[in-house]
């Protein structure tokens, strides 16, 4: 019993390093494109030439980008709840990157219309409420946001605000309009937990942190926004 708990952790641990690893692997190769698209820019800039690029997401997909008056998250569904207590998105999530604040149906958001620039989620811990529009783009790279109101128990938020610093793709912030004090969202699931040591949490991280249900796995979790 006891060596198969070890094992099992030793697997989760590795798994953390090799995230760690590809993230900084990412960054490095970021930094460099930074560099050769600014000398790009700068030279079409003094040759006269202004260059519009509307900004993609670093997985190549082709959703587009609005703005203007844009609220609708452009969901449709409803959750079914499962045996765990986990609820599941049934139904459409839209993925159109937008410029304004979005209307979510439910809260926190699990997807949906979102911002093109994601919040950074590389362990982050953020004290103030974040805008929801980044948060669930970082969803969307694979991220479990832990949410939590002023009736959670400060040492339980301290407790998962470790675990987070811990873990690549995931981030922590208070959120008023939940309806219970500690909530984990991944994209399309979440969960109610009681406490920080509720073993659905770490059933959850292990599930949904660049679990099957992203829809960009390896996109960066750095980089971003940190506000």
């Amino acid at each position: 019993m006891g060596s198969a708990k070890n094992s099992s952790t030793a697997a989760r641990k590795a798994r953390i390093e090799e995230m760690r690893r590809a993230e900084r692997s990412r960054e490095r190769r970021n930094r460099v494109l930074v560099i050769a698209a600014s000398v790009v820019v700068a030279g079409l800039v003094v040759g006269g030439v202004v260059l519009v690029n509307s900004r993609s997401d670093d997985s190549g997909t082709k959703d587009s980008t609005a703005s203007g008056d844009a609220k609708s998250s452009g969901d449709s569904g409803h959750f079914t709840t499962g045996k765990d207590g986990v609820k599941t998105w049934s139904g459409k999530l839209s993925r159109t990157h937008v410029t304004t604040k979005v209307s979510y149906p439910m809260h926190p958001p699990v997807g949906g219309n979102h911002n093109p620039v994601w919040l950074n989620c590389n362990g982050d811990v953020y004290t103030k409420a974040v805008p929801e529009e980044n948060a669930v783009h970082s969803l969307e790279h694979g991220a479990v946001w832990v949410t939590y109101t002023d009736k959670a128990a400060k040492a339980d938020v301290d407790a998962l605000a470790a675990k987070v610093r811990k873990t690549p793709y995931s981030l922590i912030s208070p959120y008023r309009n939940q309806e219970a004090p500690l909530m984990l969202s991944a994209w399309g699931h979440q969960v109610t937990v009681k406490s920080a040591s509720d073993p659905e949490v770490d059933k959850f991280f292990a599930t949904y942190v660049q679990g099957q249900q992203t829809p960009e796995p390896g996109a960066s979790c750095t980089g971003g926004t940190m506000k």
